[in-house]
């Protein structure tokens, strides 16, 4: 066994290049037992990071308007608010806001006990108001200022914290009970490791790990069915469909980090998941520098892959996507409008075609076009691919699909989000080359997956669109997908928007 070197890094290079036999990722149909279990979880939870976030912005307008409310109360609403005031509450509350998350006030374990953090919020709140007047003594400002109107907003600013914090103590242990707040974990690997992970995890006081089983591919003589309580639900291969139907946030691997070779093994497996995974380093005689872990409570991890596009990153995306697809349907809608009569005037049929294709996470979703071929010789799986000339393609069809307008009603799939404006092209659940469905073409295909698809990508503005006829143009277009998804940004998606009209005047591939 090759002992790893501390420098090194598990990288996703390593991953997919590793010699071992190439696996099928798709699900390894579970047994009941993990079907029951993985039914449990089938609900969306809120992350710990978007609730401390939103209570972030709740904070700062709670501040700033009590503060306003506080001026307008002794000099009177319709007085002028001079302009040194307002900037004054304005930074105030931003500085408080700041203090408090350097402070770690905004951290679970402190919103669930505010009244042992009371100190804390008293220090940071009275640290605020003493560089505010530090600043206002060093500018020369301070006698410009009413002593009796910031104390009375340093009382009720504290009060209304206070009081917010106590009713968001109450609000998360509920959600935390309820199932609604928790990061849902799996441990990969079994035996006497994983029940010393599990036991430390358990032990952390206010913890969000939700622990939904384990998986191991040995058998019972060397993993034994039930672990610290926990029951073995099956093998690694039956993970990855249990993960998807559960929601899991996060998969734990349970190895020494001395197996590498067991490691990547399980590594080339598992990437394909929209899940943060790490590799416990709990009882690892390795030490890396306190930075290089991230924790559990006080259990040390190493991060392996962390899910794409995840929390606030995918506020700002879904933002994105609503405000460009109304931007687009406006300015497309004459466009679309005369397509729908010439669709309609060309051949018998409904004018929108909607197709099953596979969505974020391996989903099935519905996906809509406008209408190209003739009625009875549809082919909503997709099994056929469309090929230059192809018969069954109308005369209006031909045109909409050479210059991409039969994709425009993709703008209200974005709208309503089963869709994301950019991302990998959602491919149809039945297609195929050379009578091989894709992911039997590339290995980690369904990587694609960890982000919701797109109506236009990456892939299709660098030429990989139109008919999929090589196993070639499969992979190069995974590849091109897989480099959006590692390299993500709004700067990156904005690029590739207004790139894609004028790419779209190549149509060589598009039939």
């Amino acid at each position: 066994m090759n002992e790893i070197d501390p420098a090194r890094r598990f990288s996703l290079d390593a991953v997919r290049k590793f010699d071992a036999p190439a696996e099928n990722n798709t699900a390894g149909g579970m047994n009941d037992v993990a079907r029951q279990v993985a039914s449990q979880y089938r609900r969306d939870t809120m992350s710990p990071i978007m609730v401390s976030g939103v209570l972030r912005m709740v904070e700062f307008a709670l501040l700033l308007v009590s503060g306003l409310a506080v001026y307008f109360y002794y000099v009177g609403f319709f007085n002028y608010l001079a302009w040194q005031y307002s900037l004054t509450i304005a930074a105030t509350s931003f500085l408080a806001v700041v203090l408090f998350d350097v402070t770690d006030c905004y951290q679970i374990v402190a919103l669930m006990r505010p009244i042992a953090n009371f100190g804390r919020l008293l220090l940071v709140w009275a640290g605020t108001f003493a560089l505010m007047a530090l600043t206002a003594f060093t500018m020369k400002m301070s006698e410009d200022y009413s002593r009796l109107l910031f104390g009375t907003w340093f009382v009720v600013g504290f009060v209304l914290i206070v009081g917010l914090r106590l009713v968001m103590s109450k609000l998360i242990r509920r959600w935390a009970r309820d199932g609604r707040m928790e990061r849902r974990a799996v441990i990969v690997g079994g035996g006497k490791a994983a029940e010393v992970l599990i036991r430390s995890v358990e032990r952390q006081p206010y913890n969000d790990i939700r622990i939904c089983g384990i998986f191991d591919d040995r058998g019972d003589k060397r993993s034994p069915p039930v672990v610290a309580g926990y029951p073995k639900l099956g093998t690694i291969s039956e993970l990855i469909e249990f993960a998807r139907i559960a929601r899991i946030d996060m998969l734990i691997v349970s190895l020494p980090l001395t197996a590498e070779s067991r490691v990547l093994q399980l590594l080339k497996k598992l990437w394909v998941l929209p899940v943060d995974i790490r590799l416990s380093a709990h009882s690892n005689a390795l030490q890396f520098r306190p930075r290089a872990y991230s924790y559990i409570g006080s259990v040390p991890m190493l991060d392996i892959f962390d899910k794409p596009i995840n929390d606030w990153d995918s506020v700002a995306k879904r933002a994105f996507d609503i405000v460009f697809s109304i931007i687009g349907i406006i300015v497309f809608s004459p466009v679309m409008l005369a397509t729908a009569i010439a669709i309609k005037l060309d051949s018998k049929g409904p004018v929108l075609f909607h197709q099953k294709r596979h969505g974020f996470n391996n989903e099935v979703i519905d996906v809509y076009k406008f209408r190209s071929m003739y009625t009875d010789k549809a082919d909503p799986t997709a099994k056929q691919t469309v090929t230059r000339n192809d018969p069954r393609v109308t005369r209006v069809g031909r045109f909409i699909r050479k210059t991409s307008i039969d994709e425009l009603p993709q703008f209200f799939n974005s709208l309503f989000g089963s869709l994301s404006l950019v991302g990998p092209r959602p491919h149809a659940i039945a297609a195929q080359s050379h009578n091989l469905l894709y992911n039997e073409v590339v290995d980690g295909y369904f990587a694609r997956h960890k982000v919701k698809p797109g109506v236009t990508g990456w892939a299709q503005i660098n030429g990989w669109r139109g008919e999929m006829d090589t196993n070639e143009k499969i992979r190069m277009r995974t590849e091109y997908d897989l480099y959006y998804i590692e390299n993500w940004s709004l700067l990156f998606d904005l690029k590739i928007l207004f790139l894609t009209p004028i790419r779209l005047l190549n149509t060589e591939n598009a039939y």
